[in-house]
């Protein structure tokens, strides 16, 4: 996916966010896993991507 592809997902999974802990937590999550990828981050010292905090 380009960047900007990405970007707009984002936007859209924040737009989807109720305020509510436990119904926005699979959102957060998925939001949480596009900011890595649009960031180009990984957890330290593994190189598969998000096996070290289990997202």
């Amino acid at each position: 996916m380009e960047k900007e592809q990405l970007l707009n997902e984002l936007e859209q999974l924040k737009s989807q966010l109720t305020g509510d802990m436990f119904q926005d937590m699979d959102i957060k999550d998925k939001i949480h896993n596009l900011e890595m990828k649009v960031n180009g981050v990984k957890p330290m010292d593994t190189h598969i991507d998000c096996v070290g905090c289990g997202s």
